[in-house]
């Protein structure tokens, strides 16, 4: 995913959580494959057998403690599967819950190629224990709203969650426009300015939610609305973006905001498809995340940027729509760059060793006439050999190396859903 360059049979060598040389490994070393280039040995030395190696893929939207809700409440739509199944069994989950919850989510998205996670959840400081006992990258985003998280608790997650070389990280948020009062953004709005940074939402996910907002403030859609407050004064995005009107598009173009689109979640609850193709048009940045698991069920980006591609060719009657190459970016880069993961976009000397070893031995790769295409047309989860999270493998051939024993997790997920069951 480096610009300009194009996949080629070489090198990666890593020191600590950076990668230090990309390249085919002439005069890399010191004269023994076995050493790097100052002379001391190798930790490990990978033989990736003709395979291959690339940035991990961004999951730009999630909830990963929702997985107690994975095939809990499906079938419904959006508003009754919200509150009259997931609002409720959500006021009774603690924050040592939605920690062991969220260790179950790493595992799934470590064996999808997920190096980095933008989620967004109750309890902030236990999401962020987790990751970190895991190994998992992730960058929180706010969620306040009238009824649970405040902006003061946004305000002190920003503080305490952006610390440097931390595997956390945290931007400014809420839950959308039709969960908040208008004082409410205004505060949000005023934290953005204090610290000149970016929010992101949910918006425009449903048409009922566009209408609901155009009855409440004058005839205005979520975006235009939401900019008049100057929430995106310096920039951020939305997460679903389905039903975006033309001048919700000039508000992305004229704030370099992203759209985070969400096909599988969208299918799963009528929602709707989001106009991705209309975007790459007119400049608009697109990222892809998943959704949480209680509305996807599946933390899969396979299946996403097989989606992102499909359902645009379908909504412009045109087969040529949305590239492959153009999702790999959106999955890779745009994602990382979304997240404020500037160091993570590429496999170049400095980033951070955040990369995806896919086995391109499979018959679903074979044969090679376009990579990028196999991945994104012909690509699963069986095709990722190895996750490495910050220069850590953490998952390789099927075997997990987070820090905790898989079955524990799933012993502890089981027995969570079982007493809020009761």
């Amino acid at each position: 995913m480096e610009e300009n360059r194009p996949v080629f049979s070489g090198e990666v060598h890593i020191d600590g959580a950076r990668i230090i040389y990309v390249g085919d490994g002439a005069g890399a070393g010191a004269g023994n494959d076995k050493d790097d280039a100052a002379g001391a040995p190798w930790d490990r030395q990978i033989d990736c057998q003709g395979n291959l190696l690339m940035p991990g893929f961004k999951n730009a939207h999630t909830h990963s403690g929702m997985t107690l809700l994975r095939s809990y409440a499906d079938d419904l739509p959006l508003s009754e599967w919200l509150n009259n199944q997931v609002f409720p069994v959500e006021a009774q989950m603690t924050a040592d819950d939605i920690y062991h919850l969220t260790r179950l989510a790493v595992l799934e998205y470590l064996t999808s190629g997920i190096t980095a996670i933008f989620d967004m959840y109750l309890t902030p400081e236990s999401i962020a224990q987790a990751c970190t006992d895991m190994g998992m990258r992730c960058v929180q985003v706010g969620a306040a709203n009238n009824f649970g998280q405040t902006t003061e608790t946004v305000a002190e997650m920003f503080a305490k969650l952006n610390q440097k070389d931390s595997l956390n990280s945290y931007i400014l948020g809420f839950h959308a426009e039709y969960t908040c009062s208008e004082e409410l953004l205004g505060r949000v709005a005023e934290l953005s300015h204090r610290y000149q940074a970016p929010v992101f939402t949910h918006l425009a996910e449903t048409a009922a939610e566009v209408q609901g907002c155009r009855e409440r403030h004058g005839g205005m859609t979520p975006a235009v609305y939401l900019d008049s407050l100057g929430i995106f004064d310096h920039g951020g995005g939305g997460f679903h973006c389905v039903h975006m009107s033309e001048a919700d598009m000039e508000v992305f173009q004229k704030r370099g905001l992203y759209a985070v689109t969400n096909p599988a979640s969208n299918l799963k609850l009528a929602s709707g498809i989001a106009p991705v193709a209309e975007f790459l048009e007119r400049g608009i940045a697109v990222a892809i995340g998943t959704d949480g698991p209680a509305s996807n069920n599946c933390l899969d980006m396979f299946r996403e940027m097989f989606l992102v591609t499909g359902l645009a060719k379908v909504k412009e009657s045109n087969a040529a729509a949305v590239d492959a190459m153009e999702v790999l970016h959106m999955a890779c880069v745009n994602g990382a760059k979304a997240m404020g993961l500037t160091e993570a976009v590429s496999l170049a000397p400095g980033q951070l060793a955040d990369m995806v070893m896919i086995d391109l031995q499979q018959p679903n790769m074979q044969p090679l006439n376009n990579i990028a295409k196999n991945i994104v047309y012909s690509g699963s989860k069986q095709n990722v050999m190895m996750t490495m999270i910050n220069g850590k493998v953490l998952y390789e051939k099927g075997d997990f190396y987070a820090g905790s024993e898989v079955s524990a997790i799933y012993a502890k997920a089981g027995d969570i859903i079982r007493r809020l069951k009761a």
